[in-house]
């Protein structure tokens, strides 16, 4: 499964893969990384297809994460990413601007990544 991560915090790839350290020796997971939502859809257009769950970061300069869940929603649609939105904020106002815009699911830093994990096994 590969999996694009997109958040402007670049200490966010060491951390994933890490935590996903034995999921990508297996071969059962590959990380992609963009630091912006142009980096993600200039990755998603190379790409289209390779993404099966895209995660997202809300709060980033430039295009949001909810910009870039809106333009991804609406152009990339056969077959559709899983697209889960990440914030350190968890309110109310983020969390339904994010379903309205049709995030599959949403978490909220710092990620737990025992539950990640968990809702990453129900994707395949």
């Amino acid at each position: 499964m590969k999996i694009l991560v997109v958040d402007d915090e670049k200490d966010i790839q060491p951390l994933f893969e890490q935590r996903f350290r034995r999921e990508i020796r297996n071969g059962e997971m590959k990380f992609e990384f963009a630091y912006s939502g142009e980096e993600a859809l200039k990755y998603l257009n190379g790409n289209q297809h390779e993404a099966v769950l895209i995660l997202s970061d809300i709060n980033m300069p430039g295009m949001t994460g909810l910009e870039l869940l809106d333009r991804i929603k609406k152009i990339y649609n056969e077959p559709p990413p899983f697209v889960m939105m990440i914030t350190a904020y968890g309110d109310e106002e983020n969390y339904k601007r994010a379903m309205e815009l049709g995030a599959d699911d949403f978490l909220t830093k710092p990620v737990d990544f025992t539950e990640l994990k968990e809702k990453i096994k129900t994707l395949h």
